[in-house]
């Protein structure tokens, strides 16, 4: 059963999110196979001022070991 979780910064409106979350399963299915109906995809916003603090930090530096897709920027 794959949860997909997302961060982003706060301001994506309701359809904005509902689309990437609608296109996430849709790509995942034809890649891993499973059903629609397996999915789950939660969003969670950030602002942008505490990114470093809870998504950079705790998600990108500390568990670099599970990145697939590392980011094109670096935070001091």
């Amino acid at each position: 059963m794959p949860h997909i979780i997302v961060k982003l910064w706060k301001g994506k409106s309701e359809a904005q999110k509902k689309k990437l979350a609608d296109e996430l399963v849709k790509t995942a299915m034809s890649v891993i196979g499973y059903e629609a109906g397996s999915f789950s995809v939660a969003i969670e916003e950030v602002e942008p001022n505490e990114w470093k603090g809870k998504v950079y930090e705790p998600d990108i530096i500390q568990k670099s070991e599970t990145l697939y897709k590392n980011p094109g920027y670096k935070m001091d």
